[in-house]
């Protein structure tokens, strides 16, 4: 049995838990269309929305590189300035994997909030071949690079699960 956190961290306003419900509609939306349950939008620091995605990482058409995080903080470096990526959030349904937290990492972002623990995913996930979770927080990853990236997170995580709900099975 998986077991959610609900407490909010300090750091938080009630424009990030927007955004982050925003990506959490996202991923039920990526569900309904038959892709996996995950998405991830850049908002700037008045909350607009830079870019958002799901995952298109589903075989056989897919490719598993093209998680939401991933996306998501492409579709933005194409659109900003390092600068202002610097100023920006990724809201996401599920923590960063290591491959995402790279690809945060590099284009500059500078914060990141998201909803469901890696951990938590792999309660609800199980050993399913589409998604070999890693045992790595995206806060490792980030705590190996140059630069600081304030990170939020787990939160929400029971209304994150929904999307999941049904879907692994």
């Amino acid at each position: 049995m998986t077991s959610f956190t609900c407490a909010v961290p300090a750091g938080i306003t009630e424009l990030d838990l927007q955004l982050l419900r925003r990506s959490l509609e996202l991923a039920e939306d990526s569900k309904a269309r038959g892709r996996h349950p995950f998405a991830a939008l850049v908002a700037d620091g008045a909350g607009n929305i830079i870019a958002a995605a799901g995952n298109n990482s589903m075989p056989p058409e897919g490719d598993p590189t093209q998680h939401a995080e991933l996306a998501a903080a492409a579709q933005a470096a194409k659109l900003l300035s390092p600068a202002d990526l610097a100023q920006c959030t990724l809201y996401t349904s599920a923590e960063p994997c290591c491959m995402c937290a790279g690809a945060i990492y590099w284009t500059g972002i500078g914060r990141v909030v998201y909803a469901l623990s890696e951990h938590a995913l792999l309660g609800l996930t199980g050993g399913h071949p589409e998604n070999p979770t890693f045992s790595l927080p995206c806060r490792e990853v980030f705590a190996r690079g140059q630069r600081q990236i304030p990170t939020f997170g787990p939160m929400l995580e029971a209304e994150a699960a929904r999307a999941h709900e049904g879907f692994w099975t």
